[in-house]
């Protein structure tokens, strides 16, 4: 029988080859939604969610735990996690279909600079002078990036409107999956990983129906394909990322995200043709320089913690 999904062994390797395997999952996902074209975004959060329950229904009873895992305590506390990450999710795809693919994951990265700023605010954590620093950088970096968008914000020109909304979305979708990992956080003092991961897919894809009237229209058979595709990496990347914190400890594996970077300029170089312009370059490193330093310090306090115990 297959181990438990509580069970953790140090195996750092694996667990990093495991983050790169989800990243690169989840910029799979990302590039076939972007190929399946402009649909509308709770469209998109359908297929994205619904797809993504197969793999992980898999994974779920390949760990042993089964139809235990759909079985949740705060059902209230799942459905508003469901919400919040169908919001985040829908903002996402529609910044996602109207930016280049690295300019729309570059911006992505101030969600774990929100989630500090919404820790403090909500969950009383304590940060001190240095994260506050780092998050400051970090927005800066995201202020960068997305500026040359958002100039163009009151352009006269459709396009040039599409994608100053399309920026302005992908930061309100980091600000909402920082929500989301907030009420995750909750979540895990008393729900299983796999069942708030299985509780996000179901319920997602239930409330992405309600936006039905709002427009939905049926795909093409290639964007059909895409789209089913494009749901089932995201379940896999799911399940990966999932299993890699199995294998070492946070702090070794988080700095890896930004593998996603890199695979995204390159696709977006091969695949779109979308050239990087330098304030999205220089914002990006930015960004991932004060998301390392967070990295860093938690770690420090970590280990200090540990030390003291």
């Amino acid at each position: 029988m297959a181990k438990p999904a509580t069970t953790t062994e140090n195996r750092p390797l694996k667990g990093i080859a495991l983050k790169v395997a989800a990243v690169g999952a989840f910029i799979a996902m990302f590039t076939l939604i972007k190929l399946a074209g402009p649909l509308p975004p709770g469209e998109i959060v359908f297929f994205r969610s619904f797809f993504a329950i197969f793999p992980v229904t898999v994974y779920v009873f390949f760990t042993g735990e089964g139809w235990s895992a759909f079985r949740t305590t705060d059902p209230a506390g799942q459905i508003w996690r469901g919400v919040i990450g169908v919001t985040s999710m829908g903002l996402g795809f529609y910044g996602l279909t109207h930016l280049p693919l690295p300019e729309a994951v570059v911006i992505g990265y101030a969600m774990p600079l929100f989630t500090v700023v919404l820790g403090w605010a909500f969950l009383k954590e304590k940060v001190r002078v240095y994260r506050w620093s780092a998050v400051i950088l970090g927005l800066a970096g995201v202020v960068m990036a997305s500026w040359p968008r958002l100039t163009v914000l009151n352009a006269p020109d459709a396009a040039s409107r599409e994608l100053a909304f399309g920026a302005l979305a992908v930061i309100g979708s980091a600000a909402f999956a920082a929500g989301a990992m907030i009420q995750v956080r909750r979540l895990v003092a008393k729900e299983a990983t796999n069942t708030i991961v299985l509780w996000f897919s179901m319920t997602s894809a239930a409330l992405a129906l309600l936006s039905i009237p709002f427009g939905w229209q049926m795909p093409e058979p290639r964007a059909l394909g895409l789209l089913v595709l494009g749901g089932f990496f995201g379940g896999l990347g799911q399940v990966l990322m999932t299993s890699c914190y199995r294998y070492a400890d946070v702090s070794t594996i988080a700095p890896f995200e930004y593998v996603s970077f890199l695979l995204s300029l390159a696709i977006g170089w091969v695949v779109f043709a979308d050239a990087p312009t330098w304030q999205m370059l220089a914002g990006g490193l930015i960004v991932v320089a004060a998301g390392l330093a967070i990295i860093w310090r938690e770690r420090r306090l970590g280990l200090e913690r540990s030390a003291e115990g």
